[in-house]
């Protein structure tokens, strides 16, 4: 049985269709599902996410209206920015490192079987060392340097 945010997060997606982006009201959502507008607000933050392929724009009234788009571009777009958006990060934790080496699978840019090689090769039983997430993305930047090469 799927939890409240997975339904969510799949009610949303549902709205996507042929379209890049779509406008939704956080209120009439959390009415809809039952929920608090925050609970829609921790979905939207947490499953539409840049490393999940989604950017959120808010907009000041009319409900709490927010547009949520999908980042479309190619390869030679989204590498580049995956690798400055990582490289401004302090350390880089699995669950984040995972997320954004699924949305390259998804996005065709690496296989599903690089995808399961590269989350074995930056999890926490590989890096069973002091400061992981330090390394994790070290690691991950140049998996994503090698992938622009290549």
């Amino acid at each position: 049985m799927a939890n409240i945010s997975d339904t969510i997060e799949q009610f949303i997606k549902s709205f996507f269709g042929d379209s890049d982006s779509i406008q939704l009201s956080r209120n009439d959502l959390a009415h809809y599902f039952g929920v608090s507008p925050s609970q829609i607000s921790y979905v939207l933050t947490t499953r539409f996410s840049v490393d999940r392929g989604y950017v959120i724009e808010s907009k000041r009234g009319g409900g709490g209206s927010v547009t949520v788009a999908k980042i479309v571009g190619t390869k030679d777009d989204f590498l580049p920015e995956l690798l400055k958006q990582t490289d401004a990060l302090d350390a880089l934790t699995f669950n984040k490192a995972a997320s954004m080496t699924d949305r390259l699978a998804r996005d065709g840019i690496i296989t599903d079987g690089e995808a399961a090689i590269v989350k074995s090769a930056i999890g926490d039983k590989a890096l069973a060392v002091p400061m992981a997430d330090a390394l994790r993305k070290n690691i991950f930047k140049e998996i994503l340097v090698g992938l622009i090469r290549r």
